[in-house]
């Protein structure tokens, strides 16, 4: 989808990408982690040509929700579409990341899109775990998981409004790793038809324990940064 009337703008190299994602983020260093800098290397890749295409972020966003969308309703019908479920995870986890990368290439990242990407991510982490649901994971389990991670979301929100300059500190529960957690166990519930709704419930297990010690470290390091 092209931005219609949208002039091409130069797009940004892998350097000055990285640079704006550091400034956008606090001045964080990608380089601390290697799972991010790893994945940010990763979307500068597939978001340079669609950056060159002219293609508008917002519509990015909007295609990682709809992706989000389609995994829960392909993990409803079961068995060997647990497996197109996780590699629509995948995708969805990709476009979460290009939006921001694209508007970051093109110089187009705006306050709206910040909070549409964020909306839509959101959304997102919670239609993932309807997917482990509808696999077979405990439905109390899920929404557990589903409450600590907006909890860490919020608490990072709150932090930044009460004065904190960055993002305080990369947990082990940030959005990557949900991606992975549900591609890996949809997978599994695909490898292994017998046991998936096992596999759908360790899922939502592996999810909420991560995200315990994610909110964890984050108000460690909130609380020392704040008092």
């Amino acid at each position: 989808m092209l931005g219609a009337g949208l002039s091409r703008r130069p797009v940004a190299s892998r350097d000055e990408y990285l640079e704006r994602w550091s400034r956008l983020h606090g001045d964080v260093d990608p380089a601390r982690s290697r799972l991010v800098g790893g994945w940010l290397r990763l979307v500068y890749a597939l978001a340079r040509p669609l950056a060159r295409a002219g293609v508008v972020p917002d519509a990015v966003t909007l295609g990682g929700l709809v992706a989000a969308g389609l995994v829960a309703w392909l993990a409803a019908l079961g068995g060997p579409w647990f497996a197109v479920a996780a590699l629509v995870v995948v995708l969805s986890g990709l476009l979460d990341g290009l939006d921001g990368a694209v508007a970051l290439l093109t110089d187009r990242a705006t306050r709206f899109g910040f909070v549409l990407d964020s909306l839509v991510d959101r959304v997102a982490d919670l239609l993932y775990l309807l997917a482990l649901w509808l696999a077979g994971a405990p439905a109390g389990v899920c929404v557990a998981a589903g409450a600590v991670t907006l909890l860490h979301e919020y608490t990072r929100a709150r932090a930044a409004a009460g004065g904190l300059p960055d993002v305080g500190v990369v947990t082990v529960a940030e959005r990557p790793t949900r991606v992975v957690i549900t591609t890996a166990f949809l997978l599994a519930a695909a490898s292994y038809p017998a046991a998936a709704e096992e596999w759908a419930r360790a899922g939502a297990v592996a999810w909420l324990a991560v995200s315990v010690v994610g909110i964890t470290q984050l108000l460690v390091v909130v609380r020392r940064r704040l008092r």
